[in-house]
């Protein structure tokens, strides 16, 4: 006789059952030994940092990995399965500089690395057996008794002995890549991080002058809200098909150069103004002018620098249609400027900022100095050297550093690729 059954089911305590049955018969260790002279099928578990519990990405990503592994091994294969911890970088480091009041890696210099590197290992398994309990009441299959370790010597140097045959093989570049850059955990963060902690910001917004090389009574007006980019300008950009203007002040008599769609960004009515001449972008391509600062004048003479470009990302939707570019704090700067052989992607960075943002020796104006604290006096100087046009603020949203609540700058740093 069928036993009766219930009209409802505890999918829980349910659950619960099935995982003590496969406990008291170790049914995932006895199938991999029935499995054992089977073809391998390879199978490197992604690791997660353990200084973190886990978030339903994990949870769904590790439900993937276990359909896909448990299929394996139904279709013929033998599939070991061990869990990997991710015991390296900035989640572990920004733990015990929050303890130990760290704040950049000169501290971690006088402390000493081999100290700091201890206290990294004394937290890199806090949350393990959380994991271990969340991970198993998932019902996943996986071997957390013959784990791995980032921090294995065994396991790092077997990631440089891939690394050197990918390199033997000629399939390694040296190149580079404008990404998010935490200044306050001075390192690079990915496209997501930097996406994570937007905030509304009042920053200085100025137009600045650009004299031509030959006209200097005429100069092309560029908008920026980040003034403490400027020393490292090495070009503008303007829309190639979109209209420009040559226009006179009427109250100073100063000649500018912007794009006729943006005028009423400068002037508030158009008694303020006359139109000398009309022309397209394109008509501007690689007029050059005088640098705004002397840092990297010679980059003129060296790769062409100082002259006018030309790309559609240039809109109509703010500023003067007119974009000062520095390659090394944008991706179109940089796209724009290697395009036109302003930059090549082997020499050497224009990149006068440390990792901490503050400025290099390059800079002497502003040397040590955090750039965002610069602005102002950068806007003073431009005021005293008559390359100030127009001076506001604007409210807009800025990316932060989720972790520590300082503004990103854009910084391209070296980094290696594999094709």
């Amino acid at each position: 006789m069928a036993d009766a059954s219930s009209d409802s089911i505890n999918f829980p305590k349910a659950e619960e059952e099935i995982l003590e049955l496969w406990e008291k018969l170790d049914v995932f260790k006895s199938c991999l030994k029935q499995s054992k002279n089977k073809p391998r099928f390879s199978f490197y578990d992604g690791p997660p940092f353990a200084t973190g519990l886990p978030h339903y990405g994990h949870i769904l990503a590790g439900t993937i990995k276990d359909i896909v592994t448990r299929f394996a091994h139904q279709s013929g294969f033998h599939v070991e399965r061990r869990f990997g911890w991710d015991t390296h970088g900035l989640p572990v480091e920004f733990e015990i500089d929050k303890t130990l009041g760290i704040k950049g890696p000169q501290d971690v210099a006088r402390m000493g690395i081999d100290k700091y590197n201890d206290e990294c290992r004394k937290i890199v398994m806090r949350y393990a057996d959380d994991w271990k309990y969340i991970v198993n009441r998932m019902g996943r299959w996986i071997d957390f008794d013959n784990d791995y370790k980032t921090l294995y010597p065994w396991f790092m140097e077997s990631i440089w002995w891939v690394f050197k045959q990918l390199y033997d093989k000629g399939l390694v570049y040296r190149g580079f890549k404008v990404m998010p850059f935490s200044t306050a955990c001075t390192t690079p963060l990915s496209n997501f991080e930097s996406g994570q902690n937007y905030k509304e910001v009042v920053d200085p917004a100025v137009m600045v002058s650009f004299p031509l090389d030959e006209d200097p009574s005429v100069s092309m007006i560029a908008w920026t809200t980040t003034p403490w980019t400027l020393p490292s300008n090495l070009s503008l950009c303007v829309n190639p098909v979109l209209e420009y203007v040559k226009v006179r002040e009427n109250a100073s008599g100063k000649v500018y150069i912007m794009m006729e769609a943006r005028l009423l960004a400068l002037f508030k009515k158009a008694e303020d103004y006359t139109v000398l001449a009309k022309f397209s972008g394109r008509d501007l391509k690689d007029k050059s002018y005088a640098p705004l600062f002397p840092y990297f004048a010679h980059m003129k003479v060296e790769r062409g620098a100082f002259r006018i470009l030309c790309d559609d990302y240039v809109t109509a939707e703010s500023g003067t249609g007119v974009v000062h570019q520095a390659p090394y704090f944008g991706e179109d700067d940089y796209r724009v400027c290697l395009a036109n052989g302003i930059i090549t992607k082997d020499m050497q960075m224009i990149c006068p900022v440390d990792d901490s943002g503050c400025f290099t020796h390059e800079v002497v104006d502003f040397e040590g100095m955090y750039v965002k604290d610069a602005d102002k006096l950068i806007v003073k100087k431009l005021k005293q050297e008559d390359r100030l046009v127009h001076q506001s603020t604007v409210k807009h949203s800025y990316p932060f550093c989720w972790r520590r609540v300082r503004a990103l700058c854009v910084i391209q740093p070296l980094r290696c690729n594999a094709l």
